[in-house]
């Protein structure tokens, strides 16, 4: 179908007589005939004969959305459209924290907005804050209610209340998404439960162990310590029901469109509340097939793209970021390759950059980190990488064994390496991390605590020695060097930019004590944040004025929107990371000394990328990059911009 045919085609009369407005009904029908024809073709890829009563049922969730769409949010819409660019841009900083821990409750939060304004911070967070099951809830992440929020964190109202105090001071509200799955306690589960036929079918439930255990032979485990398998047996639905993550957690059917309707309806209903960004939470596992490992199957794809355009026809200020934490090859298609190429979420992690920047900090070796970036396929340019050091999550060492192979390592032998020096058990290591999750059939040890406590800070102050402690504070500032000037969203964890350490009294909350990942998930230490912004000497001080003053720099660097691509040069020393990035003011070069040693560094590597002047926009020195090597301390960062002779001393 022509693509400027589809409006008058899909809007009968009586549809477009439902606008008050002529305006808003041409609106309506411009992003129609742009977004529609992906959102048909994805929907027919998935659903087949089942996409036509499909449309009709999300036009009409979408015209209901459009018109209760408040008006600043219907000219949030209109700037987006004229700034698409919006997450690229190089004053773009997210930050990332639990409403509890951070502020107590969303109206906290409020309260704290100027403390984060003054950071720099243009992107905030929330972890999961929509209603989950009482009790184990596996963080947030087994939903009860996606129209209410925590009891204990306020209401939708606050949710609201938050949002347009955030988008007045240039901020935008994002919030976690869960596509996978719903707690049990979720009406659907329990209509299902109930014996409801209609909603049986919005989940995998299975009368005997027959499909379930043709599926198990090629499904992984995620959490094989406390939830073993991928089905349980549930005795009031009288079937096992699929539960990929936890017991509770109901794994729901993709297959069955009125599922894609349902979530529809729900993104619209938070993007008219005021969310920005959603995260599309567990999206890897959506699609089911027998066979595999149920992870990236291509309708995955199709059904993002599908919501996708529902949320740009009604809510184009809206972004997607998706939560696939998977190679690299996998990861390229949740930004769009192909007929998506551009076209299914606007934004993913980079998971494989932060995995890097501990594995080269522990072996002070950046070349598997140049292999690993050079294999990574580039991005579409419309899109962005949510960049970070830490997270809420633990740590797992996805490396390749290809990558560990063409740099001549063991790839079994270097992820041992790694979970043995960050556990702590490594000898002379500085990290002070725990063991998340051992398989002792794959010996994967994955890795709890926060970035100060791996990077060095907790073991260096219980010794106390001055140097311990400098080598702490100049690797925290060198990671978030390397993220701030990588290109993307860099997403900085709470309490990372005070150097907050591991909270060991973690396992004194019973539902917190069998999930070690609660050390690294510490509650927000506002005194420190006073003391810290007093007294730039203290390590926490240091970290702090550090980090402002990179995002400071950032602002001012063209060169980092994130557009472009950060590519991997050739270092002839491998503690010494080089990235470039070529942008049409110019070449930045990012230089990075992932060792406790002072180097000595060719200059002629640099002056043949940079020219014979340049600035660092990091110390504000200037090069000349001459006979003399360029002296690179302990864990520095550099910055490098070409400058032309007739620009110096300017």
């Amino acid at each position: 179908m022509p693509q400027p045919a589809l409006s008058r085609t899909l809007m009968t009369g009586a549809l477009r007589a439902a606008f008050d407005d002529d305006r808003d009904a041409d609106t309506f029908a411009l992003r129609l005939d742009r977004y529609g024809p992906e959102l048909i073709a994805s929907l027919q890829a998935v659903y087949g004969d089942q996409a036509e009563p499909l449309l009709a049922g999300l036009l009409e969730v979408m015209l209901h959305a459009y018109h209760t769409r408040p008006a600043d949010l219907k000219r949030l819409d209109e700037a987006r459209l004229l700034t698409p660019d919006w997450l690229q841009r190089p004053d773009t900083v997210g930050y990332v924290a639990y409403t509890d821990r951070f502020a107590g409750t969303l109206k906290g939060v409020q309260g704290h907005l100027p403390y984060l304004e003054e950071l720099g911070v243009t992107y905030l967070h929330l972890m999961p804050l929509l209603k989950p099951r009482p009790g184990e809830n596996d963080g947030g992440y087994a939903v009860q209610d996606y129209r209410a929020v925590r009891d204990d964190l306020g209401s939708m109202d606050d949710l609201s209340a938050l949002a347009a105090d955030l988008r007045s001071r240039g901020m935008s509200l994002v919030l976690d998404l869960v596509l996978n799955h719903v707690a049990q306690e979720h009406e659907w589960a329990q209509r299902a439960r109930a014996g409801d036929p209609t909603y049986r079918a919005y989940f995998h439930i299975f009368p005997d162990r027959t499909e379930p255990d043709a599926y198990e032979r090629t499904l992984p485990e995620v959490f094989p310590d406390f939830a073993p398998g991928n089905f349980t047996w549930d005795e009031a639905a009288q079937g096992w029901v699929w539960t990929t993550f936890n017991t509770y957690q109901w794994d729901l059917n993709w297959a069955n469109p009125d599922v894609l309707r349902e979530f529809v309806d729900i993104i619209l209903h938070l993007a008219n509340r005021g969310v920005e960004v959603f995260r599309l939470d567990a999206i890897a596992f959506l699609w089911k097939r027998l066979g595999t490992d149920c992870q990236n199957q291509p309708e995955v794809h199709h059904l993002t793209r599908a919501l996708r355009a529902c949320a740009r026809i009604v809510a184009p200020a809206v972004a997607f970021k998706a939560e696939a934490i998977v190679a690299p090859a996998d990861l390229i298609h949740y930004l769009g390759t192909g007929g998506h190429h551009g076209k299914v979420s606007d934004m993913a992690y980079h998971n494989s950059l932060m995995v890097q920047l501990w594995s080269s900090l522990a072996s002070r070796d950046t070349r598997l980190f140049t292999q690993a970036l050079a294999a990574f396929p580039p991005k579409p340019t419309n899109t962005t990488w949510g960049v970070y050091v830490r997270c809420h999550d633990d740590i797992g060492w996805a490396i390749s064994d290809a990558d560990t192979n063409a740099v001549g390592l063991s790839g079994h032998r270097h992820r041992h390496f790694l979970s043995d020096f960050y556990s702590g058990e490594y000898p002379g290591t500085f990290a002070r991390g725990l063991v998340f999750q051992f398989n002792p059939q794959t010996g994967d040890r994955r890795i709890s605590g926060t970035l100060a406590s791996l990077a060095g800070l907790e073991a260096a102050l219980e010794t106390g020695h001055p140097q311990a402690v400098d080598h702490a504070v100049r690797r925290i500032l060198l990671l978030h060097a390397v993220i701030l000037a990588f290109g993307g969203v860099p997403l900085l964890y709470m309490g990372d930019e005070l150097a907050l350490l591991n909270d060991h009294a973690f396992a004194d909350t019973p539902e917190h004590a069998a999930d070690n990942r609660w050390v690294h998930r510490p509650r927000m230490d506002w005194a420190r944040a006073q003391a810290a912004a007093r007294d730039a000497g203290t390590p926490h001080g240091r970290v702090n004025a550090g980090l402002r003053h990179l995002i400071h720099a950032r602002r001012a660097l063209p060169h980092l929107h994130a557009s472009i691509e950060s590519r991997p040069l050739p270092s002839p020393d491998p503690c010494v990371l080089l990235l470039r990035r070529d942008h049409p003011q110019g070449t930045f070069l990012g230089v990075y000394n992932f060792s406790e040693h002072t180097i000595q560094f060719p200059a002629h590597v640099l002056r043949s990328v940079l020219g014979e002047h340049a600035v660092d926009h990091v110390a504000g020195s200037a090069f000349t990059f001459g006979a003399h090597p360029v002296i690179l301390d302990p864990y520095r960062a550099l910055w490098l911009t070409s400058v032309q002779e007739g620009a110096r001393g300017l």
